[in-house]
């Protein structure tokens, strides 16, 4: 997410529902629809909706 001009991190998701709790917090509108948007989301270790036991 840009906040100022950079980018911040919102916190660590263990789930979809997670991921989706952040962005509506940021203020999303339709949280589930930029799920596979790149510009909205950096899936990191694995591939997209694919969530590794911490």
């Amino acid at each position: 997410m840009q906040s100022h001009g950079r980018d911040e991190i919102l916190g660590t998701a263990y789930s979809d529902h997670d991921l989706v709790v952040f962005l509506e917090a940021a203020g999303v509108d339709d949280p589930e629809g930029v799920l596979d948007d790149p510009r909205w989301v950096e899936w990191r270790d694995s591939g997209p909706h694919e969530w590794n036991a911490p």
